[in-house]
């Protein structure tokens, strides 16, 4: 591990410790591998908590933070090595890498895990873990809390709080430091690049999956593997089911083919999505419902900034497009009414989802949106997504040049100091822009 990521993820330990206190233990378990059929598993993604404390790699593991214990204060229980299975599976760090390149205090094998773990539990008030999570874990923290209280007449006291770490492990997750703005910076450069790529091939005749398969390669031979999520190509009227992912259908000629993709680089998520016209034209309607949802997008960016609530954008999205869509006669109402029709939800149809959500090592990254019933306030290195939309049903009750199109612009956007910065800027959503793009027939590498 290179010294500045040891260094990074000891401060943040240090931090939690902090946090939690003397008096307490936070309890980390690692992801375990999972079957996809027989012999065969998924691939593996280490838990998100555990990576952001540790950055240790291998399933099964157990990380305990027991701030200053007599024997260290960062414990990590993994895999020992075992060359018979490095041979079939790779290379395993053990305990000694344990210690040697991840910087914990003290390291032990799994299988002493529930002889140790009281250990570390005795004369503590409180244990933080992923409470609820797994019904399996909160059975064995349980047996481990049971263990420290048979010790009551040697005069060892045990912990009388159960809390959940969302509080503490989330809510410091929430603010991106340097080095993970750095990562979140080139994924969302890498995807931007991908979508540009994806302008550039599409035609009409193409099948989604084939558009699919592009953006997967142009991430790949930048790096990122893995994608933050299935991508979501959806033509046509697919674009109007929010989480399409059938990616199956043929792309015509005169549609628009909606791309919902984000790549993971070095365990921290991207996700962009463009809206394009698969012939490289946008039609008259098309272009109508697009540049009111663009307006929309770049008024709710605008509310990204300190100081703001976290609502702040998606309400300036609500206000541009609910008096787009009364222009349009989508909505029955006038200009003047357009406080009235949001408060009662009259765009649900054509807009049914919110602006934004967290962004960061997941997708839907953790932290509160709220704080003491309100929404809380924007601050310097909070990383969101903004992506309004409109969606119209083939059967909606609108002029027939209008149904079956459906149109998300979605881009990441950092809270800055003074503003914002938009992450994902590299992905044209301009229309002449995007038409421009489109016809040169070749992405910018």
């Amino acid at each position: 591990m290179p010294a500045k990521t040891a260094k990074e993820l000891k401060h943040r330990r240090r931090e939690v410790a902090r946090a939690i206190g003397a008096d307490a233990v936070l309890i980390v378990p690692a992801a375990r591998e999972v079957t996809r059929n027989r012999d065969v598993h998924f691939p593996f993604r280490q838990d998100s908590d555990f990576t952001w404390l540790t950055g240790f790699p291998e399933p099964d593991a157990v990380a305990v933070l027991a701030p200053k214990h007599k024997d260290g204060e960062f414990v990590l229980f993994c895999r020992p090595r075992d060359p018979e299975r490095e041979v079939w599976d790779g290379y395993r760090y053990g305990t000694e890498g344990a210690v040697e390149q991840f910087g914990a205090d003290a390291a032990h094998p799994l299988a002493e895990l529930d002889e140790k773990l009281p250990e570390l539990l005795a004369d503590r008030k409180r244990i933080h873990y992923p409470l609820g999570v797994d019904d399996d874990f909160d059975l064995r923290v349980m047996r481990w809390l049971r263990a420290v209280r048979a010790k009551a007449r040697k005069g060892v006291s045990a912990p009388t709080e159960l809390v959940t770490s969302d509080g503490v492990l989330h809510e410091q997750r929430l603010i991106k430091r340097p080095s993970e703005l750095a990562t979140m910076r080139r994924a969302a450069r890498i995807s931007a690049g991908a979508h540009c790529r994806l302008m550039q091939t599409c035609k009409p005749g193409m099948i989604e999956q084939a558009l699919e398969a592009v953006f997967l390669s142009a991430c790949a031979e930048q790096g990122a593997r893995f994608q933050a999520y299935p991508p979501i190509v959806g033509g046509g009227a697919n674009a109007c089911v929010l989480h399409y992912v059938d990616n199956a259908a043929e792309l015509a000629d005169g549609d628009l083919v909606l791309v919902d993709a984000g790549c993971e680089l070095d365990g921290y998520a991207s996700d962009i999505t463009r809206t394009f016209p698969v012939n490289g034209r946008f039609s008259t309607p098309q272009r109508t419902l697009y540049e009111l949802v663009l307006q929309a997008q770049l008024a709710a960016i605008d509310a990204v900034k300190p100081g703001k609530r976290w609502d702040a954008p998606h309400n300036a999205a609500l206000k541009v497009l609910t008096s787009g869509l009364v222009e349009l006669g989508f909505i029955d109402g006038k200009a003047e009414d357009v406080a009235q029709l949001i408060k009662d939800e009259q765009y649900k149809p054509f807009y049914m989802h919110r602006t934004g959500h967290w962004l960061g090592m997941d997708v839907h990254d953790v932290g509160r949106y709220k704080c003491d019933g309100k929404w809380r306030m924007l601050e310097p290195g909070m990383t969101l997504t903004v992506e309004p939309g409109l969606y119209v049903a083939p059967d909606a009750a609108v002029p027939a040049e209008y149904r079956g199109i459906g149109i998300r612009i979605e881009d990441d956007v950092l809270v800055t100091e003074d503003g914002h910065e938009v992450l994902s800027r590299d992905a044209p959503k301009e229309v002449d822009a995007i038409e421009q793009l489109m016809a040169r027939g070749q992405a910018p590498r």
